[in-house]
């Protein structure tokens, strides 16, 4: 009995132990997700204006967003738009950077600062440069255009051709995918590179067959991260559209995102606006899950596509 005894208070000090190593995790997950989580989920089904109390609405704040608020729908195009076009793009463009940085012999350090400098800029100086840049009437890229013979697009004042100049602005700013990706491949092993040479294997079969199954992970990390990011994209639309748009927004006045055509408007646009503009917290809650839903459907359809890119080496 005594023995039985013994081994529980032990088993009961292992279980205290454990919880205080594991305390620090549990509390911020408790503090920064949890809570907010279902406080989230509470709050879409009520009609809260962040001044009276929050009464209960069932699913009209749902039915609202999905059947009734006409920036909900164009929203959620660009957003996916930019997670498919412009996550996919900055993976690309990232690898092929970092692999032709790799090749070079001389000046390595050079271009690696160069093309990770503006990574660096402040999103919101970036911005406002590309749309100086990009302007239809002054902009020195049209003028260049122009110049040549090339039709000048509209860029951010044209609603076919704002999100390309948004992916081009993400582009330019691909200098954290650039690094991962160098470090990535300078850890491939150049034994396997040796035994490909030997087997008679070009070089898109090297790249193939010994360079992707190796950088296979880092590739799905530069992903789920980019699908994050794109789903939080929030800055950079909302300050192309106000320049493009010049909107001067002063005290008393509320400009409304989206800028031309709502073709810049995003998802976490609408949050802010719903929430902090319209003072309707309902509504901006369920926004706040339906991009919530699509970054974990992301997420988890990456993390079990994972092996199709060591299968492709096989």
């Amino acid at each position: 009995m005594a023995t039985t005894h013994t081994l529980r208070a032990k088993h009961r000090r292992s279980a205290l132990r454990t919880l205080a190593f594991l305390s620090p995790w549990l509390i911020g997950f408790a503090v920064f997700f949890a809570y907010p989580m279902i406080s989230t989920v509470y709050f879409s089904f009520m009609h809260y204006d962040g001044f009276k109390p929050p009464t209960w609405s069932g699913t009209k704040n749902w039915t609202y967003v999905f059947e009734h608020y006409p920036f909900f729908w164009p929203a959620l195009r660009n957003t996916l738009w930019l997670v498919v076009i412009m996550v996919t793009l900055r993976v690309l463009f990232g690898l092929g950077i970092g692999m032709l940085i790799t090749k070079i012999k001389t000046g390595t350090g050079v271009f690696r600062t160069l093309f990770y400098l503006p990574y660096l800029a402040p999103p919101v100086a970036a911005t406002m440069a590309f749309a100086f840049l990009l302007n239809p009437g002054t902009g020195p890229v049209n003028s260049i255009l122009e110049k040549i013979g090339i039709p000048a697009p509209g860029w951010f004042n044209d609603p076919n051709w704002s999100k390309p100049a948004l992916t081009l602005m993400f582009l330019w700013g691909v200098g954290d995918l650039m690094v991962i990706f160098m470090a990535a491949l300078l850890d491939v092993p150049k034994e396997q590179y040796e035994a490909a040479e030997l087997d008679g294997a070009s070089a898109w079969q090297r790249f193939r067959f010994v360079t992707l199954p190796n950088i296979s992970p880092i590739i799905m990390f530069a992903v789920v991260t980019g699908v994050i990011a794109a789903m939080q994209c929030y800055t950079q639309p909302l300050i192309a559209g106000k320049v493009a748009s010049g909107v001067i927004q002063g005290a008393g006045t509320m400009f409304e995102p989206g800028y031309p055509e709502h073709s810049t408007l995003t998802l976490p646009q609408l949050v802010y606006n719903l929430g902090f503009q319209r003072f309707d917290y309902g509504s901006a809650c369920v926004v706040a899950l339906v991009l919530f839903a699509l970054s974990m459907a992301f997420t988890a359809l990456l993390m079990r596509r994972r092996g199709g890119l060591i299968q492709a080496g096989d």
